[in-house]
């Protein structure tokens, strides 16, 4: 009995272990970010929840009255609580619902380390007659002890990244002759990367970095990995959670040419305030060359701001508005009209030299327009590209690209998969998007996360824009539901369309008692996958 009680005490800890690497490698090793996790409903769980508590109970208790318990008694007692917890896990393992992470070689290394922390406390403890009573302590404290020795060896992982970083810089400086083009901003980043490769492929050869790779380590591995004698353009996402992230960025990609996507709120919680985002975001303009080129979101307030002290001799502002950019630019600025169709978007583009071109792609939502544009500006201000050349080759961008995809089931729904990610600007354009479709509109997200001191008030925006445009909101996670009722109520939208719903399958069912066909179910960011798999069967 007690070898079936280590092998189902084992058999929870690795789902423990597995679990918190995960969440540390999700957050990217960034204790802020990792913190402020338990800021969210999920995060208070993993603290505080019955379970737990159950076993803090039971431990406290120990004292008092375990000792007089039969040591067998005491065993099975654990033996029925562990064995419950591994079906538990075999349940959760084929409902797809098992948290494990990426097994990347830090990943592997960490995990060889505390499995063998948890072996030696194991051999310690074997012979003890209070056997039981330790391992109940080590499951406990699993967070804790995994955290610790995370957070131990983050000083070698530092050192290893720091080498990964020499590497790159000394690897990137060989290539005298290579156009680099960073890209940064709160939110457009990963669409207008992908915007700018496809269109500047047509003539050049383009290396850009991969999905999630706009971190110092991504970035690097990507040069180290990936950057070749052929390649003739350099495309890079860059992406920051504090002060000096994006100059240390700078600093081993070397951009001539600057984007600078947009600002909001995202990721206030762990740089502080806005004005340190501003700060962050400029810094790609700051580490530009003097005749480096830079390009300014015009309908972004903090981007105008950042135009007019901008140092490099070529600077550009682009808005989707012209009124906006004779207004606040007269001068360095290009401009778009958009009509937004179901399934497509269409503008024209107006360069400063008075050259106009159409433009129609396979893309939803007027905000990818800003991203083009972007693109549009650095391949023909920069690498000679004449606007027709440009039109005609962005119709090979693929809708997947934006982040944004439409897709019919068989019951004739209208599925907008927008999991991709999700910030408080591009709900907001998401939901705008609805508003030119025919049938009822249902949003399915979670709270957005990370937003420190203003994620009352962006929640409260986001539910006015649901209250403009949706017939049902189902949200996900708990923590700002409230706001987001408060704000859609706000613009006539009954309280009762407003659900908090965290079953996959509960979701699908409202959806299917709500929904005919043709109706349009908008998903946004980190939806359950069950979900997605159920409205696609």
């Amino acid at each position: 009995m007690f070898y079936f009680l280590i092998f189902f005490w084992l058999f929870r800890q690795t789902k423990a272990i597995l679990f918190w690497l995960y969440l540390w490698q999700l957050k990217e090793y960034h204790i802020g970010r990792f913190i402020d996790h338990f800021r969210t409903e999920k995060g208070k769980q993993l603290l505080l929840n019955k379970l737990l508590i159950f076993k803090i109970v039971l431990l406290l208790g120990y004292s008092l009255i375990l000792p007089w318990l039969n040591y067998q008694v005491w065993s099975i007692f654990l033996l029925i609580l562990y064995f419950l917890e591994t079906v538990k896990s075999f349940f959760d393992y084929f409902q797809k619902k098992l948290k494990t992470p990426i097994f990347t070689k830090k990943i592997i290394f960490l995990t060889f380390i505390i499995f063998f922390f948890e072996l030696f406390y194991l051999i310690s403890i074997f012979q003890d007659k209070n056997t039981p009573f330790y391992l109940l302590i080590f499951d406990i404290f699993t967070p804790v002890v995994a955290s610790g020795i995370i957070l131990v060896f983050q000083p070698l992982a530092a050192l290893g990244r720091n080498q990964i970083i020499k590497k790159a810089k000394e690897k990137r400086a060989k290539f005298k002759n290579l156009i680099v083009i960073g890209i940064t901003g709160s939110y457009g980043k990963t669409s207008t990367k992908e915007f700018l490769a496809t269109i500047l492929s047509e003539k050049f050869k383009v290396l850009k970095t991969k999905e999630h790779q706009n971190s110092e380590v991504g970035v690097s591995q990507c040069i180290l990995n990936d950057l070749k004698e052929e390649h003739e353009i350099f495309v890079v996402e860059m992406g920051a959670y504090n002060r000096g992230g994006i100059k240390l960025l700078c600093d081993i990609a070397k951009p001539q040419i600057g984007i600078l996507t947009g600002i909001n709120e995202q990721h206030m919680a762990t740089f502080g305030s806005q004005d340190n985002i501003v700060k962050t975001k400029y810094e790609l303009i700051e580490s530009l060359p003097e005749m480096g080129f830079s390009v300014f979101n015009g309908d972004n307030k903090y981007c105008r701001e950042l135009y007019k002290r901008a140092h490099v001799s070529k600077r550009i502002c682009y808005t989707t508005f012209s009124a906006l950019a004779y207004e606040v630019i007269q001068g360095d600025f290009w401009t778009s009209d958009i009509k937004l169709e179901k399934e497509s978007l269409y503008f024209k583009v107006f360069s400063r030299w008075g050259e106009i071109a159409e433009f129609k792609l396979n893309l939803l939502g007027e905000h990818y327009a800003q991203n083009i544009l972007m693109a549009a500006i650095v391949a023909k201000e920069v690498l000679g590209m004449t606007l027709e050349e440009i039109a005609k080759v962005s119709q090979k961008i693929k809708p997947e690209q934006g982040g944004m995809r439409l897709i019919k089931t068989k019951d004739g729904l209208n599925i907008i998969d927008a999991t991709y990610s999700a910030n408080p600007d591009g709900v907001i354009s998401h939901l705008e998007y609805l508003k030119i479709l025919p049938g009822k509109k249902v949003i399915v997200l979670p709270c957005l996360i990370e937003l420190g001191p203003v994620s009352r008030e962006v929640h409260k925006r986001i539910g006015q824009k649901i209250g403009e445009v949706c017939y049902l909101a189902i949200i996900t996670t708990r923590e700002r539901f409230q706001d987001i009722i408060e704000g859609a109520m706000e613009k006539g939208m009954p309280s009762g369309n407003i659900l908090f719903i965290e079953n996959p399958k509960e979701i699908f069912e409202k959806i299917k008692t709500f929904c005919q066909p043709e109706d349009i179910i908008l998903l946004e960011s980190r939806v359950p996958t069950q979900l997605i798999d159920l409205l696609m069967q």
